[in-house]
């Protein structure tokens, strides 16, 4: 495993892994100076940062969770005014370390979400291999199966394709409704 797939968890994990890996293919496998990328980290639901990726230039990107927030960026990138080059979302306040299956006794909780990002940046900090595309695991699937990442393979496997089924779930539960009798108990 790598210090980015721990980082995963927290809100601007995947952000940071991202980059990381970004500026390594952008300036020839180079470790991206600082591979901490601090803008990228917090709590708030909604951020930005602007990333200097070396011989590419800087980038602006955002990071946000909660769909309140989500929606903004949204409308932003429909509209055609986003002037991000890349935006992470995740649905759960900090992200998945503050997520439904998080233990919480109502919002006891909030004090140790910090806590428990930190704990993350930490397993990070003292990993051997900090970067997604120099997990071993990773390299020998593409090497023996996949191919070449981006390949039709790869992303037919790896990759999610969505599709409006608004209209099958409702002829589903029509048809359901139609076949359920009611009666008084």
């Amino acid at each position: 495993s790598t210090g980015a797939a721990v980082i995963f968890g927290t809100s601007g994990g995947v952000m940071e892994a991202a980059l990381r890996t970004v500026y390594a293919k952008l300036n020839g496998g180079k470790e991206m100076p600082g591979i901490e990328v601090a803008p990228v980290r917090g709590m708030d639901g909604l951020r930005e940062a602007e990333v200097d990726l070396g011989a590419a230039g800087k980038v602006k990107v955002a990071i946000c969770f909660g769909l309140a927030n989500a929606r903004k960026l949204m409308e932003q990138a429909v509209a055609g005014a986003s002037p991000y080059a890349f935006i992470e979302v995740m649905a759960c306040p900090g992200g998945c370390i503050d997520c439904g299956g998080t233990p919480r006794v109502k919002h006891e909780f909030h004090p140790n979400r910090s806590k428990r990002q930190n704990g993350l940046f930490s397993i990070d900090r003292d990993m051997p291999r900090r970067q997604s595309h120099n997990n071993p695991q990773v390299i020998r699937l593409y090497e023996e199966f996949l191919g070449e990442p981006n390949s039709h393979l790869a992303h037919e496997l790896l990759h999610t394709h969505y599709s409006d089924r608004h209209k099958d779930h409702s002829e589903t539960i029509s048809r359901a409704f139609q076949q359920v009798t009611l009666t008084d108990w």
